[in-house]
């Protein structure tokens, strides 16, 4: 499979030519038509997202979706926040693990 890239290519970017149709749903589907709709903002679109992989404990996934939720627009303090509360709902282990990650992020970017 292969298909011009126009918009989104992390899938691409992450996996080449080894899984051509997740490579397809994560860039073409997923970013190229969820992340755009128009009914909530990409910084909306962030926090939930930030929300459901700290409830689910995902924190591969967490350390691009922390980061690119800074990149749309939320804060280091506001994510933070959104880590704290999330700890009393998700369990206390998934919100210090989410804020393991954020904390890695952070560190990384002031180096």
């Amino acid at each position: 499979m292969t298909e011009e890239q126009n918009g989104w290519t992390g899938g691409q970017r992450a996996f080449g030519d080894f899984a051509p149709g997740l490579v397809h749903y994560t860039d073409k589907v997923l970013f190229d038509e969820v992340w755009e709709r128009g009914d909530l903002s990409k910084r909306d679109r962030s926090l939930i997202t930030v929300a459901a992989l700290t409830a689910m404990g995902k924190t591969d996934q967490l350390r691009f979706h922390l980061d690119y939720a800074r990149t749309n627009g939320v804060t280091t303090e506001e994510l933070k926040e959104t880590i704290l509360h999330l700890a009393f709902y998700t369990g206390w282990p998934n919100g210090m693990a989410a804020m393991t990650v954020l904390k890695d992020i952070t560190d990384q970017k002031d180096d």
